[in-house]
């Protein structure tokens, strides 16, 4: 089984589009790790997010606003040989980003990066109350380095292989 980069824009926007969650990556001033899974929206090279206002993930965007954003499609399990441990492996892509996130403030943005977070899960059209819009932290990321991988690809020479669903 191979891994393959994967260079094409579209490609690359259509695994982060068919994604449900993202996780976000983060490193507080000791150089701690902290992930969070997040439902977001993807726009033009930017991804948002939205939290709230106040929270461990906040403190430590405030000292070092530099995230990775993890996304992964849904992985399948593969194999060559039902009988050879080292033939099995998860089939998925999957797209790494790195940016830095900076919060938006502006009222009208709040609700546009809201609107992109929605259309992300629904055609609906939402409406939201002041309240919400003020009192929710919106996070955007101007995506900065973009890097994606096929994994779990048959090999060329690969005779044949079964698919299942690991979960």
């Amino acid at each position: 089984m191979r891994t393959y980069p994967v260079e094409e824009k579209e490609r690359i926007e259509q695994v982060i589009r068919s994604c449900i969650l993202c996780y976000v990556g983060m490193a507080d001033s000791e150089g701690n790790p902290y992930v969070l899974p997040m439902n977001f929206g993807y726009e033009e090279g930017v991804i948002w997010l939205h939290s709230a206002q106040e929270g461990h993930s906040i403190s430590i965007l405030e000292e070092n606003p530099q995230v990775c954003i993890t996304f992964c499609t849904d992985p399948r399990l593969v194999w060559q040989d039902e009988e050879v441990a080292c033939s099995y492996r998860m089939r998925a892509d999957s797209v790494i980003c790195r940016g830095r996130v900076v919060f938006e403030e502006e009222y009208d943005e709040k609700v546009n990066a809201l609107n992109i977070i929605m259309h992300h899960y629904s055609d609906r059209t939402f409406s939201y109350s002041t309240p919400s819009v003020k009192n929710v932290k919106i996070w955007k990321v101007a995506l900065e380095d973009v890097s994606a991988r096929e994994f779990g690809v048959p090999g060329k020479k690969a005779i044949s292989y079964k698919d299942r669903r690991a979960f």
